[in-house]
């Protein structure tokens, strides 16, 4: 391998490296502030944790709208809701049986199925997702955070988790997290862009594959230790709470900030998202629960669409 690329590939692990920790400080540090402040710990799930999951999508697919490399601010959204689908579903559920909670599956499931097909709406009317839409994707998150807050608080669960950290030290770890994960995002882009000219990959393959799957590691780790904890159910709302803060947060805020072009060849990615989506609503929906014989459909199912994307790229139709 070039050295020059080698540079790169080590770079790129790097940025990884420094997305993850600094979506951790982030979340540490914001969550005792939080309880220093005595907001529930519920809210404190339903808010900070969920966005610092979801923080390593945004600063590489905001990084990459101010850059103006929109197929990766894109795809890489597309890509990560996919691995957390097929792959984080598919192999938690082949370890263990995942049991259902009623709320995901009246509510949140229907819900990310909704904006699933938004976003699909979004891009074939237009062809892009422009300001104004991100920006209707920002009020719609708003709007979903504010509900599950006004929800909880009404069902009584208001127990203040103890702050892990003091007030000065919260402060420094929210510094550190949050420039861990600018600098991160920004390490992550720019080296995955100059692999993917070296390689002859396009941006959106990338994007789909290598990106995809590394800032999608937070939501993989916390799923397999909730299995290990017995946690079963844990694995659902996780993948849920982040495919739907991945369309609303992410997408809406690289879109608020600069309209994201789609190009054609992305259309059929689209239609796979909402086609999965779907599938995984079914599949729940039917069982309560998602069993070994789903768990690797899923899995296959994730491993048809990576041969065909990288197919793709080397022999274009």
């Amino acid at each position: 391998m070039d050295a020059s690329i080698l540079i790169q590939v080590v770079l790129l692990i790097v940025g990884f490296v420094f997305l993850i920790k600094g979506s951790d400080l982030f979340v540490d540090g914001a969550s005792s502030i939080a309880s220093l402040l005595k907001v529930p710990t519920i809210i404190v799930g339903l808010t900070i944790v969920a966005l610092g999951t979801s923080a390593p999508e945004a600063a590489v697919s905001i990084t990459s709208s101010l850059t103006g490399s929109n197929a990766m601010a894109v795809s890489n959204v597309i890509g990560s809701n996919m691995f957390n689908l097929l792959m984080v579903i598919g192999v938690s559920a082949l370890l263990s049986e995942l049991l259902m909670e009623k709320e995901v599956l009246n509510r949140d499931l229907p819900f990310l199925v909704g904006i699933t097909l938004l976003f699909a709406a979004f891009i074939f009317i237009s062809g892009e997702i422009s300001s104004i839409e991100g920006i209707i994707l920002l009020i719609i998150m708003i709007a979903y955070m504010f509900f599950l807050i006004r929800t909880t608080m009404k069902s009584g669960a208001t127990q203040v988790e103890k702050p892990k950290l003091s007030a000065a030290k919260s402060i420094i770890y929210i510094i550190i997290g949050l420039a861990g994960i600018v600098l991160g995002g920004d390490l992550v882009v720019n080296s995955a862009s100059d692999i993917a000219i070296a390689f002859g990959m396009s941006e959106t393959l990338v994007g789909l594959t290598i990106v995809a799957i590394g800032t999608s590691l937070p939501e993989f780790v916390t799923s397999i230790t909730a299995l290990k904890k017995g946690e079963n159910q844990l694995v659902i709302g996780n993948v849920i709470g982040s495919n739907i803060f991945n369309i609303l947060f992410v997408l809406g805020a690289s879109s608020a900030i600069s309209a994201i072009p789609i190009d054609s060849s992305m259309l059929f990615d689209v239609i796979l998202m909402v086609i999965v989506t779907i599938i995984c609503f079914i599949f729940g929906k039917t069982q309560d629960k998602y069993d070994k014989k789903e768990g690797v459909i899923l899995i296959l199912l994730f491993v048809f669409y990576m041969g065909f994307a990288i197919w793709r790229n080397y022999f274009p139709f």
